[in-house]
């Protein structure tokens, strides 16, 4: 469906809310279409496709709201979905904070992003993606087996309206190739390890082969891992990992946990919450972003802000809602699908990065842990306590020394906030980035 029906059919669906009964009403139309494949061991293993459309809609009866969503167009079923919209909201308890946006908060002109890629790529291609990319893995030196490589493209069109004059809609795409291998034997031991990478536009991937070397590169790296001694040392965070951090830091700040009271931030604002000189972005106007969109989830204008801005906290992150919970502005965080209620989101968030790079960072520590892998979500939001399983490289003399597995890294959230380097190696992987970061004075629990 092109953009300029789906934003008729919902204000039509809308209009026939409001003719029941709705004071006022909001809808989400969202067509998806994805193609995947998957090559292992020198085969391909699958090639599929789908594709889906659903649509949602929101009522309100005074402070009352329901929800009701399909993937049925058809004229009748679009009827009978506002019917059962409006009998529902005249049923459900009330909610003081729900509501659209007042007409000034929409945005009006969607600025250009650059986020769809126009051009689906063949599913030959797609296959010549995977099979070069196993290949490379396979072909590292130590590799023994696979788990396969895979390659993919997705796009959607979303398109939001409101009877508060809401009438947007915009398309986004994604590329990804991925690789998986095993290293070693059954009697010396065996590592598993993963590349990949991801893109709006197909030509900003990196290479499949690029891809294949880093999945074998790691898988064997890790060969030969051991436990450690417990011990409380300074910590590596791996890009690949330290963008957890960002992802622990945002759901502090989201205005949902922050109105009730449950998040270890919940007092911070204006804060120093990083060290000074530290900044994280969330930028939801990013040229070729992976998370970039021109409004929030319920039409209002969003902008690039710094969350943290010299280690201060500068914001919640805020939809309509939890705003009006705090007595504040939202600020444009709000994310939805077709059948749910927005609640708040960051969308592309980094760390910027440090002056100093990954190898100064690790020069002056005697002994120490390089994390490359985080299992498990030992994590409490209320406390900020923190405990992971890991496995990384043990650092000796400022260098890594070798293989670890089976630890456990612990510490707390506001104590580690505090005590974060980033190095200067920022790369921009997967819409949450952070460089490579140290923390001193975590524990590693092994032996």
């Amino acid at each position: 469906m092109v953009a300029e029906e789906a934003l008729s059919l919902l204000t039509d669906l809308i209009a026939k809310a409001k003719t029941l009964g709705a004071d006022a009403a909001d809808a989400l139309l969202v067509d998806q279409a994805s193609l995947s494949v998957a090559y292992r061991l020198g085969q391909p293993e699958k090639v599929e496709r789908s594709e889906s459309g659903d649509v949602g809609l929101r009522v309100f009866i005074g402070k009352r709201q329901a929800l009701v969503s399909s993937s049925d167009r058809g004229r009748q079923a679009l009827d009978d979905l506002a019917d059962r919209a409006v009998a529902m909201a005249r049923a459900v308890p009330e909610d003081p904070f729900c509501g659209l946006a007042d007409p000034s908060q929409l945005a009006r002109d969607l600025p250009p992003l650059d986020i769809c890629d126009a051009v689906e790529p063949a599913p030959e291609t797609l296959v010549d993606w995977a099979q070069r990319a196993e290949e490379a893995a396979r072909a590292v030196p130590g590799v023994t087996n696979s788990e396969g490589a895979e390659a993919g493209w997705g796009k959607s069109m979303v398109a939001l309206a409101g009877s508060n004059g809401l009438a947007h809609s915009y398309s986004v795409s994604s590329v990804q190739i991925s690789a998986a291998v095993l290293a070693g034997d059954a009697k010396g031991g065996m590592e598993r390890d993963y590349d990949f990478s991801s893109a709006v536009y197909a030509s900003d991937l990196r290479s499949p082969e690029d891809v294949g070397h880093g999945a074998g590169h790691r898988a064997v790296r890790r060969l030969g891992a051991h436990k450690v001694k417990t011990a409380r040392v300074p910590v590596i965070f791996d890009p690949r990992v330290s963008r957890g951090l960002l992802g622990h830091l945002s759901g502090a700040i989201n205005g949902s946990s922050i109105a009730r009271g449950t998040s270890f931030l919940k007092d911070s604002l204006g804060k120093q919450i990083l060290p000074a000189g530290v900044t994280v972005i969330d930028d939801p106007h990013r040229q070729r972003g992976l998370r970039s969109k021109p409004c929030d989830g319920e039409g209002v204008a969003n902008r690039r802000r710094a969350i943290i801005e010299n280690g201060v906290l500068t914001t919640w992150l805020l939809d309509l809602r939890s705003a009006r919970q705090l007595g504040l502005e939202t600020t444009g965080h709000a994310s939805r699908g077709v059948s749910s209620p927005p609640s708040p989101s960051v969308t592309n968030l980094w760390l910027e990065p440090g002056a100093v790079t990954p190898a100064e960072l690790l020069s002056d520590i005697a002994d120490g842990f390089y994390v490359t892998e985080l299992f498990g979500m030992g994590v409490n939001g209320v406390t900020g306590d923190y405990s992971r399983g890991a496995a990384g490289f043990w650092i000796s003399g400022g260098e890594i020394a070798y293989p670890v597995s089976e630890v456990t890294v612990a510490g707390n959230l506001k104590e580690m906030f505090l005590n974060l380097t980033p190095a200067n190696d920022l790369v921009f992987r997967y819409g949450m980035d952070a460089p490579t970061v140290r923390i001193d004075g975590l524990t590693v629990a092994g032996a």
